[in-house]
């Protein structure tokens, strides 16, 4: 199979030939249709990630289709179109067995701890646990971006800040996650606030339905602002990108009792994270960190997205090809779009 490999962190990225994956007994192989380029991608390519081993193949948020089944898989069939949450969970541990497969303690990541979706073919461990029939009437680029930004955003949102409809919400940083959580927030009746410090990506949170938006390098007094849009201060925050600064502000933006979700990783230089310890105490404010989406509550996420017609096509900013994704991964930290870019050709 061709697949875009590196060799060393922080390296080169190269198009090659590699041996064909092989499913395992309780796995599948995709063809791959469609895999989105996540800034996670990036951490991975940098080091930031323990369980990465070199070479590797990078890319886990995808589409594909079956093309060949482990001997102990029950429920899928060659020719299906598939996609899969990021974490995939064994299904047996305690953890999985409550339904948490996004933290279980034997969870595989395809494009961490194996090799991922930037390739032709992508082997998957546990089938039956974490594969996810994609609508006939979806775009396989489209499903690829669920896979890690629109599914975190829709776990941060719904299940870890458990907003109902009139509470408000803050997304600092209008990313990928940011503007899916915005999308989400809208379908669900909850008020938005969004952040940003770039107006082109404060006009698309606009576009698709915040209720404020503020550029926290041009309003000095933003922390301020919030708590007067709000009235008194937000419901639930959400850091999307992963920054000390925006998880001490999202925790300084909340009125007592709220939520911090964090969904944004933070790098090794960044740590360890200064904390109001005091407002969180006092306050009685949360911090809830959000890992993922279990593949048993995709059918509610894909069900929001019809019923509400959630445009989440307005994420989807460029298509590439393969040598496309070696170029433009290392680049990811400074990239200067706003919408999710997904390789969907070789």
């Amino acid at each position: 199979m061709k697949a875009a490999v590196y060799t060393r962190f922080g390296g080169p990225i190269q198009v090659e030939t590699l041996p064909d994956p092989a499913p395992r007994v309780h796995g599948v192989v995709l063809k791959v249709l469609a895999s989105g380029l996540c800034l996670s991608d990036w951490h991975g390519w940098k080091g930031h990630d323990a369980d990465i081993q070199l070479p590797h193949v990078p890319g886990h948020e995808l589409v594909g289709e079956i093309v060949a089944l482990g001997s102990d898989v029950h429920h899928w069939q060659e020719g299906m179109r598939v996609t899969v949450p990021f974490v995939c969970g064994c299904g047996r541990c305690p953890e999985c067995q409550k339904g948490d497969h996004q933290v279980c303690r034997r969870q595989t990541q395809p494009g961490f701890t194996h090799w991922g979706s930037f390739a032709e073919l992508v082997a998957l461990d546990y089938a039956d646990t974490n594969l996810v029939a994609l609508p006939d009437e979806m775009d396989a680029a489209i499903g690829a971006g669920l896979g890690c930004r629109f599914a975190t955003a829709f776990r941060a949102v719904v299940d870890q800040a458990q907003l109902r409809g009139g509470d408000w919400l803050i997304v600092w940083a209008c990313g990928g996650v940011g503007l899916s959580a915005i999308m989400i927030a809208k379908a669900l009746g909850i008020q938005v606030i969004a952040i940003d410090i770039k107006d082109d990506k404060l006009k698309i949170a606009q576009d698709l339905g915040a209720d404020f938006t503020l550029n926290s390098r041009q309003e000095t007094n933003y922390l301020e602002a919030i708590q007067e849009y709000s009235g008194g201060g937000a419901h639930a925050s959400l850091d999307a990108l992963g920054h000390p600064q925006l998880l001490q502000d999202g925790i300084m933006s909340l009125r007592r009792r709220g939520k911090h979700v964090q969904v944004g990783l933070f790098a090794p230089e960044q740590l360890p994270v200064a904390v109001p310890m005091g407002r969180l105490i006092a306050w009685e404010i949360e911090i809830l960190g959000s890992h993922g989406l279990a593949a048993h509550r995709y059918p509610e996420m894909l069900g929001l997205i019809q019923s509400a017609q959630v445009p989440v096509h307005k994420l989807l900013e460029e298509r590439l090809s393969l040598h496309d994704v070696a170029l433009a991964l290392p680049q990811m930290d400074q990239y200067p779009g706003v919408g999710i870019r997904v390789m969907n050709r070789f």
